[in-house]
């Protein structure tokens, strides 16, 4: 939501570092490239113009909102009918976190156009008592096997000392949501709940399992540098699952009691029914053992969420040099872009079980700029391959922001911007990727979503450029769904919009 790089939540204009240990590791490159035998269609306009834009509630100080932004969008199809798809993404970006609301655009056409509806997370969405809050955040949406669709969302008040986990079901396809359900309410300064995450499972009626990440700080009053070499602050993840389709939550409860402190946690289901849980760890901050303590992690567990694994190594996280406070800058002018680079994604293949996790870092520029890169396990999450470099872009391009799906031919497909385009004229060109692999990501074929680029420097400002800390990606059969925000679009008036981009499988 707010800090979910590289530093933990900031509450009113107080910022919390995680202490992070810079390495860098040089790497081999992944697999040839290939010609690419998808058909890529014409962006569709997926969002449309604000149901929030007389809504006044959530400034506070000197924060600004954008009116008419829509960015960090999520996308999910229906099991039960190809054709229906949800997106979720914020409506209205606060520059200090959060959003007007969270808008749901569903298409009952595959693709081809979109109708938007919402649901009751906040004020400006009409939510009234307790659900009032002055803004949302962190949309991310799933569909169970019956073809109910779930959205969840992060809501705060605008200075950020409440905090709260909200889940909506949807009966038809996303048109109308339920009243929301609190699975969680923190109502003081020491805990701040952030990026949430919401994964039906197919292999179990009625489960849906809810992750999170509540993080706790030691004290309002501690010095900035006792914080440092507290290891009182932690970012535990935090579960929460559904028995029976989204009626009744279970309390929350921590996956660990390890001194870490994980970001971006994410639930996948695998074939045989074992959930693995995907994340960014820091661990706790104070000295710890190992320089090495930032990694992408995983925990599995084997009974529905009830136990989970000690955290497993996937790889080491490589920070960029040079770009504070995110990995990625404007090559022209060093601005910020918030890109969301140690975020893991993950995906998993229907038919052999096979994991798929991507991010983006410096490992191989030696820090100097950040790659999109793959890593992948055939034994249920256990361990892990070497990381391989996807992106096709020139060698000083820098590459962030993936995405990936598994389709039901189990051809791979992640999605990515970078600036390969970029050049000294104003502006920052960016577009958006489709790489696509055949053989369980030995080698690789490019195509290009964006028939034309569009200019990152046109993006609403949150420490940084700011289109999300994830876009969505899912898989329609045998083709993919790109669902991504543009900056200065040209199809509306909008600062930013969200778009939809089929590719189409031979």
């Amino acid at each position: 939501m707010l800090e979910s790089s590289l530093r933990s939540p900031r509450r009113g204009g107080r910022a919390l570092l995680v202490v992070l240990f810079v390495f860098a590791a040089l790497l081999v490159v992944g697999g040839a490239s290939s010609a690419s035998s998808y058909t890529i269609g014409a962006p569709v306009l997926a969002s449309g113009p604000s149901p929030f834009a007389s809504c006044t509630v959530g400034g506070i100080d000197s924060d600004t909102n954008t009116p008419n932004t829509e960015v960090e969008p999520f996308v999910a199809v229906n099991p039960t009918n190809s054709s229906n798809i949800v997106g979720v993404y914020q409506q209205d970006r606060w520059a200090g976190g959060g959003a007007h609301g969270l808008v749901a655009s569903s298409s009952s056409t595959g693709g081809t156009s979109w109708a938007q509806s919402f649901a009751a997370f906040d004020a400006c969405s009409g939510g009234t008592g307790n659900d009032a809050y002055d803004r949302a955040s962190d949309p991310w949406v799933t569909f169970d096997p019956s073809g109910n669709a779930y959205q969840i969302s992060l809501s705060f008040s605008a200075d950020q000392t409440t905090s709260a986990v909200l889940a909506s079901k949807s009966t038809d396809g996303g048109l109308t949501w339920d009243a929301p359900k609190t699975l969680i309410r923190d109502s003081n300064p020491v805990n701040f709940n952030d990026k949430e995450s919401i994964t039906a499972d197919p292999t179990r009626s009625g489960n849906v399992y809810a992750v999170w990440d509540r993080f706790a700080v030691p004290g309002e009053n501690r010095s900035f540098n006792s914080l440092l070499h507290s290891f009182a602050f932690r970012g535990q993840p935090v579960f929460s699952r559904t028995r029976d389709g989204g009626a009744t939550w279970s309390t929350p409860v921590p996956m660990t009691n390890a001194n870490i402190a994980t970001i971006g946690n994410q639930i996948a289901v695998l074939p045989n029914g074992n959930l693995i849980d995907v994340f960014f760890e820091s661990r706790g901050a104070g000295v710890q053992p190992s320089p090495n303590q930032i990694f992408e992690g995983a925990m599995i567990s084997t009974d529905a969420g009830l136990h989970w694994s000690p955290p497993i190594s996937i790889a080491n996280f490589v920070p960029v040099a040079g770009c504070p406070p995110e990995d990625v800058c404007d090559p022209d002018t060093n601005q910020p872009v918030r890109a969301g680079t140690n975020l893991p994604d993950i995906a998993v293949d229907p038919n052999t079980g096979a994991i798929y996790v991507v991010w983006a870092d410096g490992r191989f520029s030696g820090g100097a700029k950040a790659d999109v890169v793959l890593s992948k396990s055939t034994d249920g999450g256990k361990h892990w391959t070497t990381p391989i470099q996807l992106d096709q872009g020139s060698g000083t391009s820098q590459s962030f922001t993936p995405a990936v799906a598994v389709a039901d031919n189990g051809a791979v497909g992640v999605t990515f911007y970078d600036f390969r385009n970029n050049t000294a004229a104003a502006g920052l060109p960016t577009d958006a990727w489709l790489e696509t692999s055949q053989d369980g990501g030995a080698t690789w074929a490019e195509d290009r979503l964006t028939p034309t680029s569009f200019d990152m420097e046109a993006a609403p400002i949150s420490r940084g450029f700011f289109l999300g800390d994830y876009e969505g990606l899912t898989a329609i059969g045998n083709d993919f769904l790109a669902f991504f925000s543009e900056a200065n679009s040209g199809q509306s008036a909008n600062a930013t919009d969200v778009v939809s981009v089929r590719a189409t499988a031979p």
